[in-house]
């Protein structure tokens, strides 16, 4: 199975430097109090948990991503892209890094392997910004307005964060419904490059 990452913005117009921390954010966002959004948090706090993951969410560091997502398609490029991504997860949600500092992502960069002199260069002008666009353009295409969203095969869809056992039964009856189905069962003609034959039953 081939994984693909796209690149998609919760907020696109989200500033640099984002003074309120993620409870006030959502507070604002939702309409709700502080201990709230503290309370709607910690469901994803959870799953995160029991799937291995640490979430710090009481230091997370709000930002805009758009550099972020160049840093991912950059290193597309070099064969990097998943560990790009997952280095960049860990960076936001555990390590509470500004991931929307150049300095900081040059740093990340460096760290899975990638040049960081190439990175600061790229990081400084507006390469990938149209492969970042084109995603995002992707994502509205399909009516895509939240993460996670996992899109199997072009036309199955799994929205919202999910336990793991519930994406494995769903892949595994994507996989049954993908299936070649014979719909005749008498003898069938094949052909090929090489010219066609009857396949007795």
């Amino acid at each position: 199975m081939d994984v693909t990452y796209r690149c998609f913005e919760l907020d696109p117009t989200a500033e640099r430097d984002i003074q309120d921390n993620m409870y006030e954010k959502l507070a604002k966002k939702y309409g709700m109090t502080i201990e709230q959004a503290k309370a709607n948090t910690q469901n994803m706090v959870r799953m995160a948990r029991n799937a291995g993951l640490e979430f710090n969410i009481d230091t997370i560091v709000l930002t805009n991503t758009f550099d972020a997502h160049r840093l991912t398609m950059f290193a597309k490029t070099k064969g990097l892209m998943k560990e790009m991504t997952e280095r960049l997860l860990r960076a936001y949600f555990t390590d509470s890094m500004h991931i929307g500092d150049p300095a900081t992502l040059a740093q990340l960069a460096e760290e899975v392997g990638l040049n960081r002199e190439e990175a600061e260069q790229m990081l400084a002008g507006n390469a990938f910004a149209d492969e970042v666009r084109a995603d995002e353009q992707l994502a509205q295409q399909y009516r895509i307005t939240g993460v996670p969203f996992f899109l199997i095969n072009k036309k199955y869809a799994l929205n919202g964060a999910k336990p793991i056992e519930m994406i494995v039964q769903a892949l595994q009856k994507i996989i049954a419904e993908d299936e070649i189905t014979v719909l005749n069962d008498s003898d069938s003609m094949i052909c090929d490059d090489d010219g066609c034959e009857i396949l007795k039953k």
